[in-house]
């Protein structure tokens, strides 16, 4: 039987986001080195410049001073342990950065930057980088997909070679929990971890163990694949498209102690599609949030305290 290499998996995977409006580079091309480099060196895992044009483009309201110091604050590590960094990180990117600045009467007054607009998806710039090389502590690593939204690297997708004896998704899951331990950089602002071989394809979330990296079998929640047919191109579908991966990591996605440590918990696509049917039934009209001024973002952000918010957070941490 004929085997696609994973060269050719990888292909298959990139030009799928490519059809769903991901920019698409290589390392060879956007790396330190390459033709047209997003970083000055492996050792970095944000494209700053992306960064920053996005904070800028999302917070035309706010003084530069003070998007700086929001992106300061990305950029800092200030806690020891992976998942207890990305825990603030994914508030910042969910709930706005808080600053500080004055005005022109003299007064300090305080708003938010956003790193993200999770109300227009196309306000956000998406990219999808192959064989993305990350140096750390003297060890290089290479993953095979990187995912970035706003220069931000939001997912790591590792293949393999459905051919090859040893290349299980096992294999893949064990690669990516050795870059978590020799790269955590890359891992810092994660939202979601993929494995792949072509065929099969598995989600998981930054803490999860190996039984919790489970297929995506639907991608708009219209109907379910069966089990046993090809899993990479729905979950690729479901996932990433660029409101259903909004949703997944506004809505669909808690923090929680297992009681062993802090977990990180992305719902299910049985819940996250059942849910946000229901989230936008009931929660298209309410009004937006009223704000001293008017920013550009968010203009129909939902309050926190919505009750059809509060039933998909208890939703999501039930299927943890």
């Amino acid at each position: 039987m004929a085997y696609l290499s994973e060269a050719e998996v990888e292909a298959m995977l990139l030009a799928q986001l490519e059809g769903l409006g991901y920019a698409r580079l290589s390392d060879a091309m956007s790396g330190p080195d390459g033709t047209a480099p997003e970083r000055e060196a492996n050792s970095e895992v944000l494209l700053l410049a992306r960064l920053r044009a996005a904070t800028d483009r999302l917070n035309p309201r706010i003084p530069a001073e003070a998007r700086a110091d929001a992106l300061r604050k990305v950029v800092a590590v200030e806690r020891p342990g992976l998942i207890e960094e990305n825990r603030p990180l994914h508030r910042a990117l969910v709930e706005g950065i808080d600053v500080e600045f004055r005005v022109e009467d003299g007064t300090t007054r305080g708003d938010k930057v956003w790193l993200m607009d999770f109300d227009d998806p196309s306000a956000n710039d998406w990219l999808a980088v192959s064989q993305f090389t990350v140096v750390e502590n003297r060890v290089k690593r290479r993953a095979d997909v990187v995912i970035f939204v706003n220069g931000l690297p939001l997912a790591v997708i590792e293949v393999k070679n459905p051919g090859a004896e040893a290349a299980t998704l096992t294999g893949a899951y064990n690669q990516l929990q050795t870059y978590k331990t020799q790269v955590p950089s890359l891992f810092r602002a994660n939202a979601v971890l993929v494995t792949t071989d072509g065929m099969r394809a598995r989600l998981g979330s930054l803490t999860a163990d190996g039984e919790r990296f489970m297929p995506w079998r639907t991608a708009d929640g219209s109907e379910v694949a069966a089990k046993g047919s090809p899993e990479m191109g729905v979950l690729i579908e479901g996932v990433f498209e660029k409101r259903r991966f909004l949703d997944l990591m506004r809505d669909f996605t808690v923090f929680g102690d297992t009681g062993s440590g802090l977990a990180k918990i992305i719902a299910g696509y049985h819940r996250s599609m059942r849910c946000a049917g229901r989230w936008r039934r009931h929660c298209a009209p309410c009004p937006p949030l009223e704000r001293s001024t008017a920013p550009a973002y968010p203009r129909t952000r939902r309050p926190t305290a919505c009750p059809t918010r509060k039933i998909i957070r208890r939703a999501t941490s039930a299927s943890g």
